[in-house]
């Protein structure tokens, strides 16, 4: 019976030592459990027509994940790092409605993202349903941020910001220039982000003196834009001031350049184009002169021209669309460091309490009002030389105004 018990406690001792062994020789990240990564949606349209935006969107988003995690994660919860969960929103409502489902089933803390207004203001209703926190990148449309939902946040201007912005900046610069523009022709994207902006501006540029000649409304995607610039060329306006997506921006352009339609000037709000290093550089002719108020980096940050170098080294353009959404991910981590859990409810507190600059952006501090960034505004910016230049507002101007385009 002794020799049965000393043999087992033999074999016990050296089962111990040996998992003792084992355990002293692992690395030490073995030995302390990891936390659990955060699971973070992204929703961008990378497939459609909106494909080129999407791309830009979501690159800004992982450039962010990638360095929120170099830098130690989400140090509030024992350093836990971000995950992307990606979601194709394929350029239509339908599309992102669908990935925010998916996504919810894979239990992400919050999405960013949807760019188009259509596909923001889907999205976020959807996930409104399960009171998960969506943070807007570009979906300018007021309508986002109007209906009262309590996890819709939007971190850059909307309509009523850009266009009370565009047409301050509008009416200084046309002073400065002796105001040489007093007539306008607004040619808008037949959807909710064009329509909407158009019925905006066709209210408040009267107020200031200007004359609407005339809407015309144009759907995405266009093939042809001759007769809108047969059409342009009869009503001869000081102004034309587009609101489109990419394609129809640079149909519209190159169609008005073949045509010889030149007014004073073009004044683009929130165009999909005239703030695109893509346009300028394939279609340098067609881009020059062209004025436009829009999202935009800051150039005076630092930390922005050292993100903008990365990109610009893959060969890649800095467009808008890559600061504002880096800075919407930024936002976001800085709202889960807050809260110190990765609880739906307690990151909606935390951004309703923001005070966050640490972005790209043109913006002061970040402060929410019913789910609309109050802190956020955007600048005009000129194609100059096959640059784009901020013009206006002086502050964080690297260039003056060449105003009118023409003469």
């Amino acid at each position: 019976m002794k020799l049965v018990e000393t043999h087992l406690k033999r074999r016990t001792i050296l089962k111990g030592g040996a998992a003792a062994l084992a355990t002293l020789s692992a690395p030490a990240v073995l030995r302390a459990a990891e936390p659990a990564p955060i699971k973070v949606g992204i929703l961008q349209p990378v497939t459609g027509a909106l494909a080129q935006d999407g791309e830009y969107g979501r690159l800004g988003a992982e450039l962010a994940i990638e360095d929120i995690n170099k830098a130690g994660g989400i140090k509030s919860l024992g350093g836990a790092k971000l995950q992307m969960v990606f979601g194709d929103a394929r350029s239509n409502p339908e599309a992102g409605t669908q990935e925010v489902e998916r996504m919810q089933e894979e239990g992400v803390v919050a999405i960013v993202g949807g760019f188009a207004s259509p596909i923001c203001l889907a999205a976020s209703q959807a996930a409104s349903r399960y009171d998960l926190p969506y943070l807007v990148d570009v979906g300018v449309s007021d309508q986002i941020t109007g209906r009262g939902l309590k996890n819709t946040f939007r971190f850059a201007p909307g309509f009523s910001i850009c266009t009370a912005a565009a047409i301050q900046n509008l009416v200084r610069i046309n002073e400065a220039a002796g105001k040489p523009a007093k007539t306008v022709v607004l040619v808008h994207e037949d959807g909710l982000f064009g329509s909407g902006l158009a019925k905006l501006m066709a209210t408040e540029l009267p107020k200031h003196g200007f004359e609407i000649l005339e809407q015309i409304a144009v759907p995405t995607p266009s093939r042809d834009l001759s007769n809108v610039t047969l059409r342009l060329r009869s009503l001869n306006p000081d102004l034309i001031i587009p609101s489109t997506y990419y394609g129809e921006t640079v149909l519209l352009a190159r169609t008005m350049q073949q045509q010889r339609v030149r007014p004073k000037a073009v004044y683009a709000v929130l165009n999909g184009a005239a703030s695109n290093r893509r346009f300028v550089a394939e279609f340098p002719e067609a881009a020059e002169g062209v004025m436009d108020c829009n999202h935009w980096y800051d150039p005076r940050n630092e930390k922005s021209k050292a993100v903008q170098a990365r990109v610009e080294a893959t060969g890649k353009p800095y467009n808008y669309n890559i600061p504002l959404n880096y800075s919407s991910v930024a936002l976001l981590a800085d709202a889960l460091e807050r809260a110190g859990a990765a609880e739906r409810g307690k990151v909606i507190e935390a951004l309703n309490t923001s005070t966050f600059k640490d972005h790209l952006m043109p913006y002061g501090e970040t402060k929410f009002v019913n789910g609309q960034n109050t802190g956020a505004a955007p600048v005009s910016t000129q194609v100059q030389k096959g640059q784009i230049k901020v013009v206006y507002p002086g502050v964080f101007a690297d260039a003056k105004p060449m105003f009118p385009a023409n003469g």
